[in-house]
């Protein structure tokens, strides 16, 4: 007796639609020159904000003058564009999943549209203070702009791309600082917000031609605006306590207040994030391995080396009778154009080999030689020679490939169901991270001895072991093996 053959049973319908779904997505990448003017504008998006913050410090010491006030009554103009960059990193980049991210792009530079012609209008420090915080808004678009490339490249030049903007991280080469210097003592420091002014409305009109329309695809409900109000406080009370703990003492009551609201504020966060719906990010995410490791491994990698580069060293090149005896302008030249400017061709080569050998093998190489570098420094700190090389190095291992993979991982492993929130949350980590590393050597940099900079150096070296160490945790992003 024959059996008959049983029929043939049809695959699920989501299993058949999701194969095309993502063939047709893949098919509507950009390639060739479209891909190139994505890429161009969004670095014209990304300059907007990056000589904002690079241009203005040289300028600092005018502003205040120009007041009548002391060189330190100008501190908030740089600590309140970062403080802005810091919340708005983690919430622009999440409600961009819901208004899409053109909207988002256009939003942020027309807030810092508004702050910068407020800063060239200001009467008063106060209102340019004001301006300033709106200015600092823009630091989403990196973020942003990681996303934007991650949805609308072939994965083949997706870190490429991601090395190309992030190379804008520090500067253009360390020459926006001095061309900022050379405007303010000539034009006065408006002019340097006259320039941004004009980049930044380029920005916007290149954006709205060339960034495409909609929403991402896989994203329901609404903005979590409860979860954004807690984390943007427990951002600034964090902020202020890693100052105030420098400044008052790490037990003056101040000081713990300041601890207290941000231990309260995490926990509030915390709560909130497990009760809803469309969290900001859900608290299960933050646990795992695709989101804790990375903001880890940004903060104190961020602690070891900015230290070292932007502030030990440069106490260190400075100091006549226990350092190297550099004037100001020789010791920029010295120890911080080389690592900018080797950044700047590092990091796209970084995203090429990413690419190519592994996401989390270029993030591991990276924060490994960093260490390497700056076990150098620490064991040479009287080798004036020693010293320059093992910083120029970090141009290459921190500024080009640590920074552009943990940027790159950032996209690849936040939770398909809020692709922006670790872009964001990673965002508002490296001034955390930065400013945590400057108050943890400070005390012992600042003594002016060999010793103390050694100290100092030590620490940092510390650090960015603890780094490399939590780096190991970081998890693959799908299809790659180690």
């Amino acid at each position: 007796m024959n059996t008959p053959a049983p029929a043939p049973v049809a695959p699920p319908a989501s299993a058949a639609v999701e194969p095309a779904h993502a063939a047709s997505l893949e098919a509507a990448k950009l390639s060739g020159r479209r891909a190139a003017l994505l890429i161009s504008t969004l670095l014209l998006g990304v300059l907007s904000f990056q000589l904002n913050a690079s241009m203005v410090t040289p300028a600092l010491p005018q502003i205040a003058s120009s007041f009548g006030l002391n060189a330190d009554s100008a501190a908030p103009v740089q600590s309140m564009f970062f403080l802005a960059g810091a919340i708005a990193g983690p919430v622009i980049g999440r409600w961009s999943d819901f208004i899409g991210r053109r909207a988002a792009l256009l939003l942020v530079l027309g807030i810092m549209g508004a702050g910068t012609i407020l800063c060239i209008a200001a009467p008063t420090l106060p209102l340019l203070v004001t301006g300033r915080f709106l200015q600092g808004v823009s630091s989403a678009v990196f973020a942003l702009a990681y996303i934007v490339l991650s949805e609308n490249l072939h994965a083949k030049v997706f870190g490429t791309s991601v090395g190309i903007i992030a190379a804008i991280n520090g500067g253009i080469g360390g020459v926006d600082g001095y061309v900022g210097g050379l405007m303010a003592e000539t034009l006065g420091f408006r002019s340097i917000f006259v320039v941004v002014l004009v980049l930044t409305a380029i920005a916007a009109a290149c954006i709205i031609k060339i960034v495409p329309k909609g929403k991402p695809d896989g994203v329901r409900g609404a903005m979590d605006w409860w979860g954004a109000g807690s984390l943007s406080l427990f951002l600034v009370f964090a902020t202020y306590f890693v100052s105030g703990g420098s400044a008052a003492g790490w037990t003056a009551p101040s000081t713990l207040a300041l601890l207290a609201a941000t231990i309260a504020s995490f926990a509030v966060f915390w709560i909130i994030e497990k009760r809803r719906s469309n969290p900001l990010i859900a608290v299960h995410h933050l646990r795992s391995r695709q989101v804790w490791p990375v903001i880890a491994t940004t903060v104190l990698t961020l602690a070891g080396i900015f230290a070292i580069i932007n502030f030990t060293v440069v106490l260190l090149s400075q100091d006549t009778l226990h350092g190297f005896g550099l004037s100001a302008s020789l010791s920029a030249l010295l120890f911080l154009t080389p690592a900018a400017l080797i950044g700047v061709f590092a990091a796209p080569l970084a995203g090429w080999l990413a690419d190519r050998r592994g996401w989390i093998k270029t993030l591991r190489a990276g924060t490994g030689l960093s260490l390497a570098c700056a076990i150098v420094a620490a064991t040479f700190p009287d080798n004036q020679v020693a010293v320059l090389i093992a910083v120029a190095a970090l141009g290459i291992f921190y500024n080009g490939f640590f920074l552009t993979a943990i940027n790159g991982l950032s996209v690849l492993l936040s939770p398909k169901e809020a692709p922006a929130a670790l872009p964001g949350i990673n965002g508002a980590s490296f001034g955390l991270g930065a400013s945590l590393g400057v108050v943890l050597v400070a005390p012992f940099a600042a003594q002016a001895t060999s010793a103390g900079y050694a100290t100092a150096l030590w620490i940092s070296v510390a650090i960015t072991a603890a780094a490399f160490i939590v780096s190991l945790f970081v998890a693959a992003p799908k299809g790659e093996t180690l």
